[in-house]
């Protein structure tokens, strides 16, 4: 709720205030909106597991959650590779800012994003549809991550992981090779500036970026990189609440308190919808 809540106003805010019409906050409604899709997508199911406590699902329900979250992840890498982006060019390049960032290249940039997430699953999802499943199995873990699944398959599962390794190469690492150049580029640009005040005042504004980047991408890679013992499978699973819950909950509050305009914007917001409450009241 909390994170529906979150996310759901940055967006109307965004799209109903002139002044938000920029890439930044274009490429942060993409992201609220994803958050939004992408928390509803894994936590009601688990939510209604643990309330109900009926973790049963068929192979084709767990296929789907793993079809849409999966693809709303895969998007994440890209609209976080375009926001660095975005954020690299007002801060290296800020003459040409304006002309480099038009609002058609800003609409490629998220249109490309969604498109490489949904397109990098469906490819995946065709081969992983392969498998054979033989009869009921427990996954020890929240949701349907596509290793765990996999390695409950009686088919032989060696192309599906040499299939998932190379979309991998080909979907998930070029985003993060972006934010990651990019964020070189940013800091050397920053610590060539002379003036303390000047360092801060380009620092802050990609600050809230950089937390997000390295939240996200931190616990994935630990997640991911960690040995597969059985000691550490507890350790792997909170880990990965992190992605899935954390980030989408506090998207908000490092995006948008933290940022003088949505603030202004949420405030107007606020009294606009309290004078309309007051004046309607005095009419009746």
């Amino acid at each position: 709720m909390a994170t529906i809540s979150g996310n759901t106003p940055i967006v109307v805010l965004i799209v109903a205030h002139q002044h938000l019409h920029t890439p930044m906050y274009f490429f942060l409604g993409n992201l609220s909106c994803l958050e939004t899709c992408y928390t509803t997508t894994i936590l009601f199911q688990m939510l209604a597991s643990l309330l109900t406590g009926d973790r049963t699902i068929s192979v084709s329900g767990s296929i789907t959650q793993l079809y849409f979250s999966g693809s709303l992840a895969g998007t994440e890498f890209c609209l976080l590779a375009a926001m660095s982006y975005d954020r690299y060019l007002a801060i290296c390049k800020p003459l040409h800012y304006s002309t480099l960032m038009n609002t058609r290249f800003c609409l490629h940039l998220a249109a490309g994003s969604w498109l490489n997430g949904f397109l990098d699953l469906t490819i995946f999802i065709l081969f992983l549809s392969q498998l054979i499943f033989c009869g009921p199995n427990e996954i020890d873990y929240f949701y349907y991550d596509p290793i765990p699944l996999i390695e409950h398959s009686c088919s032989d599962t060696h192309m599906v992981i040499l299939g998932d390794f190379i979309l991998a190469c080909v979907f998930t690492r070029p985003p993060f090779l972006l934010t990651l150049t990019s964020y070189k580029c940013i800091i050397a640009t920053i610590l060539r500036i002379p003036s303390t005040t000047g360092r801060q005042k380009a620092f802050s504004t990609c600050s809230s970026h950089l937390i997000v980047v390295t939240i996200f991408y931190g616990t994935l890679m630990i997640v991911y990189l960690l040995p597969k013992h059985d000691t550490l499978r507890d350790l792997n699973k909170v880990l990965s609440l992190c992605y899935t819950v954390l980030t989408p909950l506090l998207n908000p509050i490092i995006y948008s308190l933290r940022n003088r305009e949505v603030k202004e914007a949420l405030s107007k917001a606020v009294s606009k919808c309290g004078f309309h409450k007051k004046h309607a009241e005095t009419l009746r």
